[in-house]
């Protein structure tokens, strides 16, 4: 989350805690601070994994998913979908800290 974004969200919390907003208003709060899932192409996510400096072996043991679907992702036969594509946000978005 960006450092406004942060704000924002402390600022709400503050408020709801204060009575000041409702809980709705709150949880539209919350929504919109949430880290978007992006689309990867084949390209980012070998990118993305060499910035870690780590095989696709350990790479697909961080997401939870086979190193066979992280070739087919990095070969373009197949795409990040569901929780890993926000797995792969996260990690992208905060490091690989982020994810373990």
């Amino acid at each position: 989350m960006s450092d406004i974004l942060d704000m924002v969200h402390e600022t709400a919390t503050d408020l709801f805690n204060k009575g000041n907003i409702d809980q709705m208003t709150l949880r539209q709060f919350d929504a919109v601070c949430l880290t978007p899932v992006l689309e990867f192409d084949a390209q980012a996510i070998k990118a993305l994994r060499e910035t870690f400096g780590l095989s696709q072996a350990v790479f697909a043991l961080y997401l939870n998913v086979s190193k066979k679907l992280v070739q087919k992702w990095e070969c373009g036969t197949s795409s990040p979908k569901g929780a890993a594509a926000k797995l792969l946000a996260l990690a992208q978005k905060n490091g690989l800290q982020s994810i373990t």
